[in-house]
């Protein structure tokens, strides 16, 4: 075996150009996949980061018969005493943070520019509230007993062409199912880096929410974090009752899970194809090889080697040059995934609904993703040398000769 290895070594260097293209042709190959596979990951966890943060929380907790779609503030559909609820689900341990929110439709004006939003109601004292309050780019954050003050997305603001200390004018649904306008103040504008969540986003203190929308002391849902994503069914099995739904995160991004099934299920096609197309230069260069080497070949095969060895001469051939393609894919591909981690990119708004897609994506790459594709590199070319292999296995010793002159 020892001898196969350095007669395969001995034949690749014969013509060093050709088999250090042939390698660098995988590892280039390999390269872009890995960055694929960490694209792919990063917009995953980015996803699910803001999702998260933003808009579902780990859990949730509502009446049993409130319906998103419809964002009820009927009485019925709401929670009584939603601060009582809330402290009890905040002792839990694996808890990190339970607070209360009400959530109402409305159209926010300014001049000529309307457009329709989701107001949301928030403690702003709550930890939950981080996000925005780290991502004000104008003016201040709320206070509980501020009456005539919201805050807005940055693409809102944009839209309506409102700043921090400009007056918009906000119509909002309420309880008894008429509707209320009132003038506020913009305090302040914030960005989430998810343009789509920033352009349909109001928030005012929870109390004002209350009031406006005639909701008295009720609350749309408590809004919870855990420390441990893991910990959400157990945490919801233990909160669970008949007078409300508890809902786990995958409940409620129904679409997000699977639009990331489709995206994984595509990306194993298109790994695919990318190395089938680039280990064509491996099969041609061993292709050449055979015909290169037909007389030698001849010889071999003459003095008694059988052709299962000839064979894997030929696939120690490979395995050596799909090794060296590998070491260099896992260079540049690194190098390419650390600059975009680190930096990551931006990309254009392309409007998905239902999904928090951030404006910058900061790639991940995982030890499964670089440990599966490295092997999928080396079995993909392994079976390209399946066919110079039989080739030159099937040569008749007689032939090869006479071939060779």
């Amino acid at each position: 075996m020892t001898q196969l290895f350095k007669m395969a070594y001995r034949d690749l260097g014969r013509n060093r150009r050709r088999s250090l293209f042939s390698a660098l042709a995988l590892g280039i190959g390999l390269a872009l996949l890995l960055w694929m596979a960490a694209f792919i990951q990063g917009e995953i966890d980015g996803s699910s980061e803001s999702a998260i943060k933003l808009e579902s929380g780990h859990l949730q907790v509502r009446a049993a018969s409130y319906d998103e779609s419809k964002t009820s503030l009927a009485f019925t559909d709401l929670i009584a005493d939603p601060a009582a609820m809330a402290s009890k689900i905040a002792a839990i341990p694996q808890v990190a943070v339970a607070t209360t929110r009400l959530y109402a439709n409305g159209i926010v004006s300014s001049g000529d520019e309307s457009l329709g939003v989701r107001v949301i109601g928030i403690d702003p004292a709550s930890a939950a509230n981080d996000p925005y309050r780290s991502g004000l780019v104008g003016g201040t954050f709320l206070t509980a007993d501020d009456t005539g003050g919201i805050l807005i997305g940055k693409t809102l603001a944009d839209k309506v062409g409102v700043k921090a200390g400009d007056s918009l004018t906000l119509l909002i649904n309420t309880s008894n199912g008429s509707v209320d306008q009132q003038s506020f103040t913009v305090r302040g504008v914030f960005s989430t880096q998810v343009p789509t969540y920033d352009q349909t986003t109001v928030l005012m203190p929870l109390a004002k929410a209350q009031t406006f929308s005639q909701a008295g002391s009720h609350a749309s849902a408590i809004f919870i974090l855990l420390h441990n994503r893991a910990d959400s069914a157990a945490v919801a099995a233990s909160i669970q009752s008949t007078q409300y739904q508890v809902l786990t995160f995958e409940q409620m991004n129904n679409l997000l899970i699977q639009f990331e099934d489709l995206s994984n299920s595509y990306m194993w096609m298109l790994y695919l194809i990318v190395l089938a197309i680039t280990v064509t230069v491996i099969v041609n260069t061993l292709v050449m090889s055979v015909f290169e080497r037909t007389r030698e070949i001849g010889i071999l095969a003459a003095i008694g080697m059988r052709s299962g060895s000839i064979m894997s001469m030929f696939f120690a051939e490979s395995g050596m040059l799909a090794l060296g393609g590998i070491l260099i894919g896992l260079v540049l591909g690194g190098l390419l995934v650390a600059y975009t981690t680190v930096y990551g990119f931006s990309i254009p708004n392309f409007g998905l609904t239902g999904i928090s897609q951030n404006n910058v994506i900061y790639t991940h790459l995982t030890l499964k993703d670089t440990i599966t594709l490295s092997l999928m590199a080396l079995g993909v070319t392994l079976v390209a040398a399946l066919y110079p292999a039989r080739l030159a296995a099937g040569m008749e010793p007689v032939d090869a000769l006479r071939g060779s002159k």
